[in-house]
């Protein structure tokens, strides 16, 4: 997507995935999160799975997402393990899923165990949004490459560059790099350390299609102090 393509605060707020991720987080926090995702009008609200539930009463009857993670955050989740987690979130109302892949088989070099590890996430999830997160900054460009392509191959909607939680997020090159593997049939996320409205911009301009964040409300709310987004 052409940042430039963007008009406003609004354009930018449906691209924002509003993320509270924390191991301390809170359910006063949660519902926080959640009113500001409507109140901003937010594609997705992303929380843990212990989390997924109340935002999802919450959240119903709107068009902001509940989004639950998976295997969060280090990947290294027998499948099954993976597709049980993913199931439940699904039970408890995720209408969106973002997975982490095995980092460990990928860089192994054992394609199949990685796609196999994502399709079973996706057959438990089947009807909802599946992103997957390579955590970009663990791998080399071959590598990333190699992991979207698998992402792909198994039916993923999204490919997303970061749990946050690693050695380093999102980069506006790795977005770029990303996008340029999975072409324009599938979502690229950009997560981690987006932060600033000219972060966003960045991100958007090389190829990113959600934004995954904490700061989403000073996002949308320097885009309306300015001159826009």
């Amino acid at each position: 997507m052409d940042a430039s393509a963007l008009s406003g605060s609004h354009d930018l707020a449906g691209l924002i995935d509003h993320t509270l991720l924390r191991a301390d987080a809170t359910a006063p926090e949660v519902r926080r999160l959640c009113e500001e995702a409507l109140a901003h009008r937010f594609k997705a609200v992303c929380v843990n799975p212990v989390h997924v539930g109340l935002a999802a009463e919450i959240l119903a009857g709107s068009a902001v997402a509940p989004c639950s993670v998976v295997g969060f955050p280090l990947g290294a989740v027998m499948p099954q393990d993976k597709a049980a987690e993913a199931a439940g979130a699904v039970a408890r109302g995720a209408a969106e899923i973002d997975m982490v892949i095995a980092l460990g088989a990928l860089k192994a070099g054992d394609h199949a165990a990685v796609r196999d590890d994502i399709a079973a996430v996706r057959a438990a999830c089947r009807g909802r949004v599946l992103k997957v997160i390579i955590e970009t900054c663990l791998l080399d460009d071959a590598q990333k490459r190699l992991a979207c392509s698998l992402a792909v191959e198994a039916g993923a909607d999204f490919v997303k560059t970061s749990t946050g939680f690693s050695t380093g997020g999102a980069t506006v090159a790795d977005v770029a790099l990303m996008r340029a593997t999975v072409g324009d049939g599938i979502g690229v996320k950009a997560s981690g350390g987006v932060r600033s409205l000219e972060s966003a911009r960045a991100m958007i301009a090389a190829g990113a299609t959600r934004l995954g964040t904490s700061s989403g409300v000073a996002l949308v709310t320097a885009g309306l102090a300015g001159d826009g987004y």
